[in-house]
């Protein structure tokens, strides 16, 4: 258990800006072996950052007045909190990624530009697109809901960052492994890890069930999993494999369409 702490905390300090510091950081450690370990926690980090959001963005709900507006103010402060939270991690994978396969058919060629620290149309496109589809999404179940927007932030947070686990387990890491952010993730996870991500998944999953709205989970899972699927089979086709930039491009993908899924789930007759 100390040690999968320590993995957790890894994780989290990897993927966002909240700080493990000082002796706590000393405490964790670090190694390429550790941040690969690390991995079957990148749901769990979802727990943390999703949770922080949706709390947020339940105490704007809350203290704004009941206007439809404030549902989107709300959504804002949310998006805008949960992009300080990772420093835009994610994001800007998702602008390299587009950037890259938007800028060359050539696979080596989109490599090389997906190195680049300069953000270009593609890139900025789908930026803006993302999280203006996050926004929409939320804007829209606080309005259907409160407690639906709510709670779907978070299982949002916690489902996309359990997806690129397939990535990295079935598609091999391409690219300057070297120099990558994601050299540590270079080799696939064993499965034990993939299961210990599943069961951070499983368990949000269930507890958001005491809360009703099941089949609304099953439709996000289902949004989800088409995102996953469309992801994977474009990182096979134009890469062969996977790079650090094509897992952040995951996770934000499958955020928007478990997003999705529940707000088209959420118009069926009961």
């Amino acid at each position: 258990m100390i040690q999968a702490l320590r993995h957790y905390l890894l994780a989290v300090q990897f993927f966002t800006r909240i700080p493990v510091t000082g002796r706590l950081a000393d405490w964790v450690g670090y190694s390429p072996e550790m941040l690969r370990a690390s991995t079957a926690h990148f749901p769990g980090v979802g727990w943390l950052v999703g949770g922080l959001s949706a709390a947020l963005l339940a105490a704007l709900l809350h203290l704004l007045p009941p206007l439809p507006a404030s549902a989107w103010v709300a959504a804002l402060g949310c998006t805008v909190f949960s992009v300080l939270l990772t420093g835009a991690f994610h994001e800007d994978g998702l602008a390299d990624l587009a950037d890259g396969l938007g800028g060359s058919h050539d696979r080596e060629r989109a490599l090389d530009i997906m190195k680049d620290s300069r953000i270009g149309s593609f890139g900025a496109i789908a930026l803006v697109l993302g999280l203006l589809s996050k926004l929409a999404l939320l804007a829209l179940l606080a309005q259907i809901d409160p407690l639906l927007a709510v709670s779907g932030c978070w299982l949002a947070h916690v489902v996309s960052r359990t997806a690129p686990l397939f990535i990295i387990r079935t598609l091999p890491h391409v690219g300057d492994t070297p120099r990558s952010k994601s050299k540590p993730l270079a080799d696939r996870i064993g499965l034990a890890s993939l299961l210990a991500g599943l069961l951070w998944c499983a368990a949000a999953l269930a507890l958001a069930g005491w809360f009703g709205s099941v089949p609304l989970w099953l439709a996000g899972l289902v949004g989800a999993g088409a995102g996953l699927w469309w992801m994977r089979r474009l990182l096979a086709r134009r890469l062969q494999g996977f790079t650090g930039d094509g897992l952040g491009a995951t996770q934000q993908v499958c955020e928007v369409m478990f997003l999705l899924g529940v707000a088209l789930a959420s118009g069926w007759p009961a």
